[in-house]
């Protein structure tokens, strides 16, 4: 089994890759320290598995979810985060994952659960399995998108702002120009009814989208 780990702290990839690893049948293609460099490197290296956090710099894990869908529909998501709450595995599922574990899982768990998303199965921790089974059976219950109404370029602005970049170091990073840069600054606090780049923060610590 070929997979990728993306997870910003290196010594939880680094801890990732023994687990994974020490199993004999896990061979770990590629890291990434955020969610950009994660959806990058899957298209280069095409995993069978990948095993992302949600809370990452640059691109949120529900994003890379998506855009690993559209681009590598063959790969299978694993999310492993800290987040417990009903509206981050919906919205994982939603997004194409086929499997959610929280952090403090076992390592046997992580093992089994990158053994069922390769065969093509889904595998969900007790927590998931619940918020899953509650969608179930109240499937009228709204859980709304963290990131809004913002278009894949404007959640990319978003989190470079939300790490404290100007509209100059979000148009170099994104070889746009500087105008380009402030109309998607603009749209992207007027689609999430934020005032500056302080409040943007605040909205983006809230919804779990920075660590």
């Amino acid at each position: 089994m070929r997979v990728l780990i993306a997870d910003d702290h290196t010594m939880v990839r680094e801890s990732l890759v023994n687990i994974l690893e020490a199993d004999g049948n896990v061979h770990v293609v590629a890291q990434a320290a955020d969610g950009i460099e994660a959806v990058q490197k899957a298209i280069a290296v095409r995993p069978d598995v990948v095993v992302t956090d949600l809370a990452m710099p640059r691109l949120n894990g529900i994003e890379v979810i998506r855009r690993l869908r559209e681009a590598v529909p063959d790969t299978r998501v694993l999310v492993l985060t800290m987040h417990q709450e009903d509206e981050y595995v919906l919205q994982a599922v939603r997004a194409g994952a086929a499997g959610y574990l929280v952090k403090d899982s076992a390592a046997a768990e992580l093992l089994a659960a990158v053994r069922s998303v390769h065969a093509g199965r889904g595998h969900f921790g007790a927590l998931a399995a619940r918020a899953l089974a509650e969608q179930l059976q109240n499937p009228g219950r709204d859980v709304a998108d963290p990131y809004g109404q913002l278009t894949p370029r404007e959640r990319e602005v978003f989190h470079l702002i939300a790490e404290g970049c100007t509209t100059k170091e979000v148009a170099r990073q994104l070889d746009i120009s500087a105008k380009t840069a402030e109309n998607h600054r603009g749209r992207v606090l007027e689609k999430l009814d934020v005032r500056n780049t302080a409040e943007l923060v605040r909205y983006a610590l809230r919804k779990g989208l920075l660590d």
